[in-house]
């Protein structure tokens, strides 16, 4: 499981594995999210090596837009809601 407290260490070389390293952006920054809009970068980040540590960045520098380690701004958000949940119930 991911943890919200984990920052992403810049010097870190997992950009340099990433399989959208020499992609257009655009891709994973369409004008809207919806489901179709997002399936190509989806579908590039099913493929890379690294999509946990971005997503992992995307989540701990609170990334608002774009698809990142696969998933989109929505379903970070979703993602984020269910970590912090998660550390609620196991304070309480």
């Amino acid at each position: 499981m991911l943890a919200l407290e984990t920052l992403w260490e810049p010097q870190e070389p997992w950009r340099e594995d990433a399989a959208c390293r020499n992609l257009d952006v655009a891709v994973f920054f369409p004008t809207d999210e919806s489901e179709d809009a997002t399936l190509e970068a989806k579908a590039i980040c099913d493929t890379c090596p690294v999509a946990d540590s971005c997503l992992q960045y995307a989540l701990s520098t609170n990334q608002p837009e774009g698809v990142w380690g696969g998933l989109d701004s929505n379903e970070r958000r979703r993602l984020r809601r269910r970590i912090r949940d998660q550390a609620r119930r196991k304070a309480s």
